[in-house]
């Protein structure tokens, strides 16, 4: 393995991208949708078993920036591997119900995106990609016996889930190029994500170098320099020909295995054949239509904006990895308990930590790396924060 010095931080300081949208929080689904907000707020980004430490010229992280800015690549496949443990209890399946009833959007379809891929927020799972330009996109989610596809070929957008036999067709902006129900799946999608929010609040190095699905490839090590934030360190593994993020890997200030793992098990650079993204909806499918596509698509965020930007009233207090995001759910006595909440609401209470302070009073949900408080007045502030600092917002939110 060739030696890297540790480079100094680089100012890469990003806009923060504006945040804004629609009221959709439900108030039982807050604890569960909340972890969504505030971890695409930071940019999850994770880490599959790599080998090898090819010996590659040497590369500043400001040059490796650059080539990571300046990638351009137009066709790709690949199976990609992507693995959450946000250190969660078991709900048995309740946190997916209840993240799907919370999506943005949702159609009333088992094929709509919005609602179903909710599922890569926790466990392990295998997606096929592939992309030929801005035109044509698909990305397949491999179940247990089934399997679910979402198509973009031109101005056409296509889910469909084999396992209830439900196609959702929807339809592409104006540019042709993105569609509201495109999540942050592939490595470079994650990337993205996270480099937005490199400033001088963080330190960010060349790690050396390892080999990522047969690729040559950089290691890119971002670690936050504020104190506060339950984020350790992440990093991007960068394909050395490319520029194109193969790998990545978040692991929290705590310890312990890697928070989201995703990266390529296997990747290729030819273009994909055009049969790839071909969709004709299988005979006996139930097909539904995305409702008012043009409005949906006006008011709803655009691939790149965080799952939070559709949420009404949000901002961000604070700066950096420290940053909280606030909105108001519009339900005011917090989380429903005891005999008002029922079952339910007893039991999610049950989950979290009571707090107060100059806000009120409040409960505290916390994983091992998203932590949020639920105000008795209807307040959510969330990010990846200790729970100190998520009530020092709080109070100064006040």
């Amino acid at each position: 393995m060739a030696p890297y010095e540790s480079d100094d931080a680089v100012d890469a300081t990003r806009d923060a991208a504006s945040r804004s949208g629609r009221r959709t929080a439900a108030r039982y689904a807050v604890p569960v949708a909340v972890v969504g907000v505030a971890a695409a707020t930071i940019g999850l980004v994770p880490a599959l078993a790599d080998s090898g430490d090819p010996d590659l010229p040497r590369i500043s992280a400001q040059q490796l920036i650059e080539k990571i800015a300046k990638s351009d690549v137009q066709q790709v496949s690949g199976t990609v591997k992507i693995s959450t443990d946000l250190g969660l209890p078991d709900l048995g399946g309740l946190e997916n119900s209840l993240a799907s009833g919370a999506a943005q959007g949702g159609d009333g379809s088992s094929a709509d995106p919005t609602s179903k891929l909710t599922e890569l927020v926790s466990g392990t799972h295998t997606l096929r990609v592939a992309t030929d330009g801005p035109e044509r996109q698909k990305l397949s989610l491999l179940e247990s016996g089934a399997e679910y596809s979402l198509i973009h070929n031109g101005k056409d957008v296509w889910g469909y889930d084999s396992k209830s036999n439900e196609v959702y067709h929807g339809t592409a902006d104006d540019s042709g190029k993105e569609h509201r129900t495109k999540p942050p799946a592939t490595p470079k999608d994650f990337a993205d994500e996270v480099l937005k929010s490199v400033d001088d609040t963080t330190s960010v190095t060349v790690d050396g170098t390892a080999q990522v699905a047969g690729r040559d490839a950089y290691r890119l090590l971002i670690q936050p320099r504020q104190s506060g934030t339950t984020v350790g360190a992440i990093s991007i593994a960068v394909d050395a020909r490319t520029g194109m993020p193969l790998k990545f890997t978040l692991t929290p200030k705590s310890g312990g295995a890697a928070v989201v793992d995703a990266g390529f098990t296997q990747v290729s650079f030819a273009r994909p054949a055009g049969s790839t993204f071909d969709f004709t909806p299988p005979k006996g499918a139930k097909v539904t239509e995305e409702k008012d596509g043009a409005e949906a698509r006006e008011h709803a965020p655009k691939h790149g904006e965080d799952f939070a930007g559709g949420l009404q009233g949000l901002n961000v207090l604070g700066e950096g990895w420290t940053s909280v995001a606030t909105f108001d759910t519009g339900s005011e006595g917090g989380l429903p308990t005891g005999s008002e909440g029922g079952d339910l609401g007893g039991f999610l209470g049950s989950l979290g930590d009571q707090v107060s302070g100059k806000f009120g009073k409040g409960t505290v949900f916390s994983t091992r790396l998203v932590n949020a408080l639920i105000t008795d007045d209807g307040k959510v502030y969330a990010g990846a924060v200790t729970k100190d600092a998520l009530v020092k917002a709080a109070d100064a939110g006040k």
